[in-house]
């Protein structure tokens, strides 16, 4: 972590600004350390170029959006902040580009402002930091952002997972029942079942509890323990003591419609591709293996990147997947499928919709872009950034945009989304038109599929719209389910709809 600490300098300059509301005075120190980190971090990592400068002076902002009184002026190499036109902090522009530097001065104006303005003391210094990143932001990206110390803590736990016993509760009555029970999970194997009254957990009585207070008392770090006792359909009660893990959430739905098979995927979580291949093999083997498969990532708003490019390495044979592309060394990756794929030369159709984000993406443009599938819906979210994280000084976090998502024909997800090969969300009338057109080897939206999948980033927003236009995002619908359906079952329009296949990048 890069940390610049002039305390002595800060010192001075604090006391020697006035404290005229007598309340607490702003950590200048504080403020410095976390600006010259975060500077320091991000002046080589976000996606355009831009200088220390700039984004300083963006973040200074965040003083006039506490209050409205005080302006920043940037004038003849010197940094004044004013109060209702009364110059309140007179500085010289830093003489070098710099975090360090700037950070400095940032932290002293903010200070002075402090010092001013009773808006800005009230916020506090931890108030002024927030505020500082919130407007820096605003500039940049819709996925860059700052995590304060308060939010942080509980952040990494997200991430990192807490542990349970793999139960979702609802209540039936006054009692509390296990709606579902993921498949060995700690609570399947000690037996317990959908349909199951918990009648307590570790001596808390659930009866006239909400579900979700009895899933707080549930929840707990992984490789704990605790007592839990149920009531299956013979209501006669039992108890187990178990031991929390952390358990992926059930991810992949499965069922045979006729003699296709339909997957569908809710989210991308650390075994999603696992539950996925388990479905695939377990539909091929049957006696009658289908004769198509749908798969369903509408609603689906992503998740883990790794899982999504396992997934998609499940149906494809070697190739890119997806490729992250940005100005650090560090940013810049390439995705691969390896040899081998489940259901090879079975019809695929993939079924998107305005809510399909992220990692969902990254499995729908892999499998259209390389040939593997057609998609169906509407054009879906077009979230495509990569971010990484920087810990701060004050027990914060910065996640900062640093990379773009590329498909593996080279056009970027963000912004743009995937745009299906044959579009639900234009109306009855053309979706008829597409597909007896398809059918007769004709592609209604050929051109405009290859002028998307010829895009390269950056991509103008008026462009961007005029693309997303031809076929806008709206959500799933049931002419979903009866176009893929329909294209599985006329090898024409399939054909037709699909894309030539891509085995490497462009």
């Amino acid at each position: 972590m890069i940390r610049v600490t002039l305390l002595l300098v800060l010192i001075a300059m604090a006391r020697a600004e006035a404290q005229p509301f007598g309340q607490a005075s702003f950590d200048t120190v504080r403020a410095a350390d976390v600006y010259t980190e975060a500077l320091a971090f991000m002046e080589p990592r976000i996606l355009d170029p831009l200088p220390v400068s700039t984004l300083t002076l963006w973040g200074l902002r965040g003083l006039s959006a506490i209050d409205p009184d005080l302006s920043l002026i940037v004038k003849d190499g010197r940094l004044r902040l004013a109060n209702r036109g009364r110059s309140v902090s007179d500085l010289a522009v830093p003489k070098e580009d710099t975090a360090s530097l700037w950070a400095v001065a940032a932290a002293t104006l903010s200070g002075a402002g402090s010092n001013s303005s009773i808006p800005v003391q009230r916020a506090g210094t931890q108030g002024v930091i927030r505020a500082f990143f919130d407007e820096l932001f605003n500039h940049l990206d819709p996925y860059s952002r700052y995590i304060p110390p308060s939010e942080a803590e509980e952040d990494i736990g997200r991430r990192a997972g807490r542990g349970g016993l793999g139960l979702t509760l609802g209540r039936q009555g006054n009692q509390i029942v296990a709606q579902s029970v993921i498949a060995e999970s700690p609570a399947a194997m000690a037996g317990i079942r959908p349909g199951d009254a918990i009648v307590s957990v570790s001596g808390f009585d659930t009866i006239g509890l909400e579900p979700s207070a009895v899933a707080s008392l549930i929840a707990g770090p992984e490789g704990t323990s605790l007592t839990i006792t149920w009531r299956g359909r013979d209501r006669k009660p039992r108890s187990a003591f178990v031991v929390r893990a952390l358990v992926p959430p059930e991810t992949v739905f499965a069922e045979r419609a006729a003699d296709i098979l339909v997957v569908r995927l809710t989210a991308f979580s650390t075994n999603t591709d696992t539950q996925l291949a388990h479905a695939l093999q377990d539909g091929m083997a049957a006696v009658r293996p289908p004769v198509g498969i749908i798969l369903d990532l509408r609603g689906n708003r992503g998740g883990l990147v790794r899982s999504a490019v396992q997934a998609a390495d499940t149906f494809l044979p070697q190739g890119v997947i997806v490729t992250a592309a940005g100005r650090a060394a560090a940013s810049n990756h390439i995705w691969r499928s390896t040899e081998g794929e489940l259901a090879a030369g079975v019809p695929l159709v993939v079924m998107v919709d305005g809510r399909t984000a992220s990692a969902a993406e990254i499995l729908a443009a892999a499998l259209a872009d390389r040939g593997r599938g057609v998609v169906v819906g509407s054009t879906t979210l077009g979230k495509g950034l990569v971010q990484t994280i920087d810990p701060l000084p004050d027990g914060g976090e910065l996640f900062v945009t640093w990379s773009r998502l590329l498909a593996p024909r080279g056009w970027p997800l963000q912004g743009l989304g995937v745009l299906p090969q044959v579009c639900t969300s234009l109306g009855a009338e053309s979706l008829r038109r597409q597909l007896a057109l398809l059918g007769t080897g004709s592609h209604i939206l050929n051109q405009a599929v290859a002028s998307h999948r010829a895009v390269r980033a950056p991509v103008p927003n008026g462009q961007v719209l005029t693309m997303r236009n031809v076929c806008p995002a709206a959500e799933g619908r049931e002419a979903d389910m009866e176009t893929a359906r329909t294209l599985i079952q006329n090898p024409t329009a399939y054909a037709t709809a699909l894309l030539p296949a891509l085995t490497d990048a462009p």
